[in-house]
């Protein structure tokens, strides 16, 4: 989450608004933005009284609903119905409404009152794992034994399990519709994604005698797997004693998988029963394709026919595509879910595999359901069929009514005073809510909006949904060139690279700033920031300026040159060091040279993965919008060595 200077944002709302044709927010006494905001942290604070006693400082405020919304949230499981209903009522269609619904969806669950979660639960807008778990309740509270069958999905997911599937499992247990064997799959499916304690918490259920012994050493062999796979005795004739050697290889693996391979390849898979040593193959097998280990694909023919979630074969096709083994690629993609196959992600590289394969045409096929997006694989797949890269023709600007009208829906009003006052958390929810729906030109009109207040984000964001009419004014925006591009020159830096940085890295926002403390328009960590200062001698520095775009953009220019400069020139490589630093970079190459496409589709990291791809997607489209060197995609990422 970005946290924004309340002064600067205050001030870009001063000098923009007074520009508009129309009003685009109610006004309000700044003592009652005072207060609106002291009930907001009184709010999260869970504080009932001082709630209370800024509310009624409030009434008559344009979001005034949030106050009754906050008063509500806190009281939710003594209100009476009738108070809910009455407000939902009031605000039907709002997004307060929608998460007040949720969260009493939940709490109905919660405490069985069926009847009234049944008549709720229709008008809820958006999915929710844990109102939908309640929801099979509530079914199988009706005798509708099917709902038992839907909670499975849930079961098979490496996350905890809502609150309302749990009575559902117990039910299941005592039927046999969950066996012993489902409950061990589990443990093992949260082992590998490393969430010990729902993992220890299903293993304690493993009511069988064979799995008590198991059960006894979870704890022990967690924190010290390799010091009991070295300890004589692993009793591997006992069920306890298989479960708690795959268990102790797989904790050992996540930290010391050649370890973990060493005691593989004695003695114990000769104790294990075929299907077990399949599952110790697979798990190998993903843990050595996030190493990059050539290894994996040799594992993941081992692990046989053994079940993979999408996720594991996306990672089956990772290891695949670092060896350029196209069939073993086009095999994991195959066997992946019809969702999965059809993201761009896998419909690029299966066309890719048929192709090396020797099957042009259908490769060709698939390239073209995806070249038309303006995306990295989109991108990718037009070059494949030798489609230059052309701007779509701008849209025909919003119109003084197309803008009038946005303006006028209540949920933008609501966003921009919250983005005002500096709630930007509840501000971009609050937009993103209110847009969800939008056609195209009521999209561009709300870019135009939200670029017209200063809010680049936003207008990048939504002028980036329209379907068939574009702005890639709106989309790729230039803000700041004059010190961005002067820091460009000087570094000697890449112009649409520095720009495809920055909107990926912040919206070119300026008082950006990350969970992890990032600032600025390049996101610069504070101890970057100061080793590019003693660097350059910068004169004045003080951490406090680091988000002043002039100094935020010397700081960061400086830094991005030294990642390319370390990496001799490969934008790739420098995208990836920029994120998760160098060491990784490198350490994320392989022993020979391979194309950049694949070396990015192999990060390891998802963040930084996604981030590559953007970054350099977002370079091929400035160099097209600023008039650049015309360069594909394909040509920038190149070959790493």
């Amino acid at each position: 989450m970005r946290v924004f200077g309340k002064a600067a944002v205050c001030a870009i709302f001063a000098v923009i608004l007074a520009a508009l044709p129309f009003t685009v927010f109610t006004a309000a006494s700044a003592s009652q933005d005072k207060a609106l905001v002291a009930a907001r942290d009184a709010f999260l604070a869970g504080d009932r009284v001082k709630l209370a006693r800024h509310a009624a400082k409030i009434r008559g405020h344009a979001l005034d609903m949030y106050v009754n919304f906050w008063r509500l949230r806190l009281r939710l499981e003594e209100t009476n119905p009738e108070e809910l209903r009455d407000f939902l009522a009031k605000n039907t269609g709002t997004l307060v409404a929608e998460q007040l619904r949720r969260d009493w969806l939940r709490v109905l669950g919660r405490t069985g009152q069926w009847e009234l979660f049944r008549k709720e639960q229709s008008a809820l807008v958006k999915d929710d794992p844990d109102v939908a778990c309640y929801a099979l309740q509530e079914r199988w509270f009706r005798q509708d034994v099917s709902a038992l069958a839907e909670v499975k999905p849930f079961w098979r997911v490496p996350k905890a399990l809502p609150e309302g599937c749990a009575p559902l499992i117990d039910v299941m247990l005592k039927s046999g519709e969950l066996a012993q064997r489902d409950m061990r799959d589990r443990v093992r499916l949260l082992v590998q994604a490393n969430l010990m304690t729902g993992a220890k918490r299903v293993a304690e259920r493993l009511s069988a005698e064979e799995y008590t012994q198991f059960v006894r050493q979870i704890d022990s062999i967690a924190k010290a797997p390799a010091r009991f796979l070295e300890k004589s005795g692993v009793d591997m004739k006992t069920a306890a004693g298989r479960e708690s050697a795959i268990f102790a290889l797989t904790r050992l693996a996540q930290s010391d998988l050649h370890s973990a391979v060493r005691h593989w390849s004695g003695e114990l898979q000769e104790g294990l029963p075929l299907e077990d040593r399949r599952y110790v193959w697979a798990m190998l097998a993903i843990q050595g394709a996030q190493r990059s280990l050539p290894e994996a694909v040799d594992w993941f023919r081992q692990a046989g026919e053994t079940p993979l979630s999408d996720d594991q074969l996306a990672w089956r096709a990772r290891s695949a595509l670092r060896q350029e083994n196209w069939s073993e690629v086009k095999i994991s993609i195959k066997r992946m879910s019809v969702s999965a196959r059809n993201e761009s992600t896998w419909v690029y590289w299966l066309g890719r595999s048929l192709r090396a394969l020797g099957a042009e045409e259908d490769g060709k096929a698939l390239f073209g359901r995806i070249a038309g997006g303006d995306h990295f694989y989109g991108r990718l797949a037009a070059e494949e069929l030798e489609m230059p890269l052309q701007i779509p023709p701008l849209a025909a600007p919003p119109t003084r009514d197309e803008l009038a009208h946005v303006s006028a829906l209540t949920g933008l009003k609501r966003a921009l005073i919250l983005y005002r006052l500096g709630l930007r958390t509840e501000a971009t929810a609050e937009w993103m809510w209110t847009v969800r729906e939008m056609d195209d030109r009521e999209l561009l009109a709300a870019a135009e909006l939200a670029h017209r207040n200063g809010i680049w984000d936003r207008a990048i964001n939504t002028a980036d949904k329209t379907v068939a009419a574009h702005d890639f004014t709106r989309r790729y925006p230039t803000h700041y060139r004059d010190v961005l591009s002067k820091q460009a020159q000087i570094r000697k830096l890449d112009e649409p690279l520095v720009f495809g940085l920055v909107r990926q890295e912040s919206r070119f926002l300026a008082d950006a700033r990350s969970s992890a403390g990032a600032k600025g328009l390049m996101q610069v960590m504070p101890a970057t920031a100061r080793w590019v200062a003693r660097k350059i001698g910068m004169k004045g520095f003080r951490p406090s300026r680091v988000n002043r775009p002039e100094v935020n953009a010397t700081l960061g220019a400086f830094y991005l040159k030294q990642m390319l400069d370390g990496f001799n020139g490969n934008p790739v490589l420098a995208a990836a060091a920029y994120n998760a630093g160098p060491g990784r970079a490198r350490r994320w190459c392989d022993t020979r040279p391979i194309e950049g496409a694949i070396y990015i589709e192999t990060i390891p990291f998802t963040e930084t993965r996604q981030y590559v791809k953007k970054v350099m997607a977002n370079t091929v489209y400035y160099a097209a919008v600023m008039g650049g060197e015309p360069r594909t995609l394909k040509s920038r990422l190149g070959i790493i060595p």
